[in-house]
C-alpha cells in the first residue's frame, strides 16, 4: 500500500515548509504549491489524498482552487469523480462565518483559523483520511429517505431525481441523518460520529455543514432543534 499523499497548498513559504515538516513526520508523502494555478495543476498530475488549502493565494485563491479540483478536469465524469473523493482542509485567517460558508460551498470539509496548532493540524487530517477509507470500506446499498436517494457505493446523492455533487463531509453527515430519520441527533455526537472528535468545541463546523446541505438539497430537508441538535425531516 503507498504512501498517503497530501498536496499543501499555501503562499506563505514558513507556514508550507513547517506543516510540510510535520506532515511527513506523521508519515505521508507531502508536496507543496505556492499559488493557485500550480495548485490545481500539481493535484490533476499528483493526485493527492488531501489537500490543505490556504484561501488567500497569488494567481487565485484558495476558493476557486477548491472549486476547479472538485469541479474536476473537463473530460472527468461526476461518476468517477464520486468513486474517489478527496477531502480539502482550508485554512483561513478570518474567522468569519460568511468565508467558511463559502467554503463549504465550494467543496472545502473542514477549515483551521490561523493561527493554528501543528498537531491540530495534523489531527484533522488523520480524521479526515479516516473517514473516507471508512466510507470506502463499507459499501451498502442505496439508501431511500422521502425524495432523496444517496448510493453509499457509488457516494452519489440526488433529490427528486436531480444528482447533487456533495463533498465528503456533507456526504458522511447526510448518511449519518438518513440513517435515523426524524430522530434528534445532538450537535456533540454527531461531532463524535461523522467527525471523530471527542471534545465539543467545533459545532459550528457541524452547523456550518448543515447549512451547506440546505443550500444544495432544500431548507425543508433537515429540522434544527435549537439548543439540542438537527434532524433529518422525511420528506412525501
Amino acid at each position: 500500500m503507498r504512501e498517503r499523499r497530501i498536496l499543501v497548498v499555501e503562499d506563505e513559504r514558513t507556514i508550507a515548509e513547517s506543516v510540510a515538516a510535520r506532515l511527513r513526520a506523521e508519515g505521508f508523502t507531502v508536496e507543496t504549491a505556492g499559488d493557485g494555478p500550480t495548485a490545481v495543476a500539481r493535484f490533476r498530475a499528483w493526485q493527492p489524498d488531501l489537500v490543505v488549502l490556504d484561501v488567500m493565494l497569488p494567481g487565485f485563491d484558495g476558493l476557486e482552487v477548491c472549486r476547479r479540483i472538485q469541479a474536476g478536469p473537463p473530460d472527468t465524469t461526476a461518476a468517477v469523480r464520486a468513486h474517489r473523493p478527496v477531502p480539502v482542509l482550508m485554512l483561513t485567517a478570518r474567522d468569519d462565518e460568511t468565508d467558511l460558508l463559502v467554503g463549504l460551498a465550494v467543496g472545502a470539509d473542514d477549515y483551521l483559523t490561523k493561527p493554528f496548532s501543528l498537531r491540530e493540524l495534523a489531527a484533522r487530517v488523520h480524521v479526515l483520511l479516516r473517514r473516507v477509507e471508512r466510507a470506502a470500506a463499507v459499501a451498502p446499498a442505496a439508501l431511500t429517505v422521502g425524495d432523496v436517494e444517496i448510493n453509499q457505493a457509488e457516494r452519489r446523492v440526488s433529490r427528486a431525481g436531480v444528482e447533487v455533487h456533495l463533498t465528503p463531509t456533507e456526504f458522511d453527515l447526510l448518511v449519518h441523518l438518513a440513517g435515523r430519520p426524524r430522530t434528534v441527533l445532538p450537535r456533540e455526537r454527531l461531532l463524535a460520529d461523522v467527525w471523530g472528535w471527542a471534545e465539543g468545541s467545533g459545532t459550528r463546523t457541524v452547523d456550518s455543514h448543515v447549512k451547506a446541505l440546505r443550500r444544495k438539497l432544500g431548507a425543508d430537508l433537515i429540522r434544527t432543534v435549537h439548543g439540542v441538535g438537527y434532524a433529518l425531516e422525511v420528506q412525501p
